[in-house]
């Protein structure tokens, strides 16, 4: 059985990802304090997907964008994150590469070294 570059094998998913769900509250001064809180275990096949340029600060990031491949059980939207280990990865866009439903093809970027919160 031929594979595609959209449903990797099973033995491909070897990438274990924390799914991190964001958690708000007030800060007493009218703003909001973020924070993300680990959720499920997902494992899933990373590629890398070039770089993407990021104002920030007066000047431009460059960070790099990976392409990640889930199984689609779960409900994924851009406010989440992926974790791998001490690494952040930023979800941008989320896509089903077929109407099958059994995949989630994941479009994130590395997120600067940062504690985990």
């Amino acid at each position: 059985m031929a594979t595609s570059p959209h449903h990797p094998p099973v033995g491909a998913r070897r990438r274990r990802f924390v799914l991190e769900r964001p958690l708000e509250q007030p800060d007493g001064f009218g703003g909001m304090l973020r924070r993300y809180v680990a959720g499920p275990v997902l494992w899933g096949a990373m590629s890398p997907a070039g770089v993407v340029d990021r104002p920030a600060g007066g000047r431009t990031d460059t960070l790099p964008a990976y392409r990640v491949v889930l199984r689609g059980r779960v409900s994924l939207d851009p406010t989440m994150r992926l974790a791998a280990g001490p690494r952040r990865f930023a979800i941008r866009a989320v896509s089903e590469p077929d109407a099958t439903g059994r995949d989630l093809v994941c479009h994130v970027e590395e997120l600067a070294r940062e504690s985990a919160s």
